[in-house]
């Protein structure tokens, strides 16, 4: 009943940026804190950034100042700014509540190289 579809990935060069979306059916998604997280290659998935009910988003150190998540209640969809993007930015992206009540949807492959 729920999916939850990210797109936007793609390959990019060190520096440079993307803005990734996810969209968000069969959910009340105006009620939820939403978050992004990624998962690389031979690690845990990991939180990149939340975002309150009202809008107000939070990163941990490795993105801060590099990341920003902003969401659509209308369009149903989250969003990810990515600047500055380092290889160790790797990874796939997906997007859940940020107590991941659904199970994982379809992420987003975004590959930093040069």
């Amino acid at each position: 009943q729920v999916q939850l579809v990210g797109s936007g990935g793609g390959l990019v060069q060190p520096g440079g940026s993307l803005r990734l979306s996810c969209a968000i059916s069969g959910h009340n998604m105006a009620l939820y804190a939403m978050a992004w997280f990624r998962q690389a290659p031979g690690k845990q998935r990991e939180l990149v950034a939340s975002i309150t009910s009202t809008g107000t988003a939070g990163y941990p150190d490795s993105v801060k100042g590099r990341f920003t998540m902003s969401r659509d209640n209308a369009k149903k969809t989250v969003y990810l700014e990515m600047n500055s993007l380092k290889s160790e930015d790797t990874a796939v992206y997906y997007c859940n509540t940020l107590t991941r009540i659904y199970a994982w949807g379809q992420g987003t492959q975004v590959t930093v190289s040069s």
